[in-house]
């Protein structure tokens, strides 16, 4: 066995970040579309649940905020002239697509890619898909740039396997990590990959979009080089989509051998969780702790977001420990679980609130804003070392957010070209720090 940790790669949020209300099924999106969002904010909470979870012993990396705004987008809709003239022009013709454009919906990187640590493939590497996002516009212009991104972190071909997004069709929508999860007796040993859908190739739905295609999941767990019967495929529930649960990880998270998630999850409940048992025989005892709904309501989990947390094993703690937001400890029946849980002898033994508003305010959580990847001691050597984060890298990061981020930024701003301006000078002080200059 491998000696491995779980990496938690971070999106640090990018200085555009505003509440756009761009994505349809995401009710705290749509919730606050308009509002005026606080950038510095955002970006400096990030930092400190990153700082948090180093000062427990973990590993944290960091990837960095894309390219705002993205003005190819903005050209390969017809918009020409200077950088100043395309804003103006989109500004007043096209406000929507100069919200996508502005979009700084990366920070969710638990929508970057799909990881599957080297214990699990059959070349021996560590190997990331990066998700096509191709069901939401705003998203969709995401992966150039975020494989751009993974490959210069993870650019020792003889450790890493960086692939490209799928094919931008609906059969092959992919939305990565947010519906995929590891489970395994320990980081560095074989595991089960649980690869979560939400329809077939061609299938056609009523009500909110069902983001994964299972046509997506089996690329990617072929591309990676997967065992078969160490693969599981499941279905999403479509009462969970239609409740808010735009990503698998909005009812469900796992950890080692625990699954922790929401009686609504899963499509066929019992047929899932056999499955799961069946793949990790001979590997560990699978451990699945459910939420009732009876406990739990569905709109209660969705909207504090109880599973959009991170499931953690910290070094100074004999049970996987629960990071959830703070919307969480503010809702009474998540709550009132959370107390009941860490009380009972199962696997999840404390629950710790992160204040992440902003984010979540955007509809994305402290799961949303990580991408796990599980890496040995010498693939953590092999990888950019200017992402891997201390107190000091932390310290820096927050003093340019502090100098180049604004404190307050409407949708209508984004019309100000002298923003775009800004953007880019904080994205280039930031990939200064990281040492990541070639990505300018």
């Amino acid at each position: 066995m491998s000696v491995a940790h779980e990496v938690n790669f971070d999106g640090l949020i990018g200085p555009s970040h505003n509440y756009g209300g761009l994505s349809d099924g995401n009710l705290a999106s749509a919730a606050n579309a308009g509002d005026i969002a606080n950038p510095r904010e955002a970006a400096l909470q990030g930092l400190e649940k990153m700082r948090m979870l180093i000062a427990h012993g973990l590993v944290q990396g960091v990837l960095p905020p894309l390219p705002r705004p993205n003005f190819d987008l903005l050209v390969s809709a017809g918009f020409g002239g200077t950088d100043a003239q395309i804003i103006e022009a989109a500004s007043k013709t096209a406000p929507g697509l100069l919200k996508a454009a502005y979009s700084a919906s990366s920070m969710w990187t638990a929508n970057a890619a799909t990881v599957s640590p080297s214990a699990d493939t059959r070349d021996g590497r560590l190997h990331l898909t990066t998700a096509n996002l191709s069901t939401m516009l705003h998203r969709a212009q995401e992966h150039p740039d975020t494989t751009a991104s993974l490959i210069s972190i993870f650019s020792n071909d003889e450790k890493f396997a960086v692939h490209g997004a799928l094919p931008m069709h609906p059969d092959f929508s992919d939305e990565g990590a947010a519906n995929h999860v590891r489970l395994c007796s320990s980081h560095g040993e074989e595991g089960v990959e649980l690869f979560v859908y939400g329809r077939e190739a061609g299938e056609s739905t009523i009500g909110f979009p069902s983001r994964q295609s299972k046509l997506a999941s089996e690329s990617v767990a072929r591309g990676h080089g997967l065992k078969s019967n160490r693969c599981v495929f499941i279905r999403q529930s479509r009462a969970a989509i239609d409740a808010g649960a735009f990503h698998n990880d909005v009812v469900s998270v796992g950890a080692l051998d625990t699954l922790f998630f929401h009686e609504l999850a899963f499509e066929d409940r019992n047929g899932a969780l056999d499955a799961i048992r069946r793949a990790s025989s001979g590997l560990f005892d699978f451990k699945p702790v459910m939420v009732p709904l009876a406990e739990v309501p569905i709109e209660d989990a969705i909207r504090a977001y109880l599973f959009n947390s991170q499931l953690l094993k910290m070094p100074e703690e004999d049970r996987l420990v629960l990071v959830a937001p703070t919307e969480t400890e503010n809702t009474v029946s998540t709550r009132a679980y959370c107390e009941r849980l860490v009380e009972s002898n199962g696997p999840i033994g404390k629950v710790i609130y992160a204040d992440v508003r902003q984010s979540m305010r955007n509809g994305g959580g402290p799961a949303c804003l990580r991408l796990r990847v599980v890496m040995t001691d010498d693939e953590i050597d092999a990888c950019h070392q200017g992402v891997l984060m201390d107190e000091e890298t932390i310290d820096e990061l927050q003093e340019v957010v502090r100098r180049t981020y604004r404190d307050r930024l409407a949708p209508a701003d984004l019309a100000d070209p002298l923003f775009a301006n800004e953007c880019r000078e904080a994205r280039e002080a930031l990939l200064g720090v990281l040492d990541l200059e070639g990505l300018c």
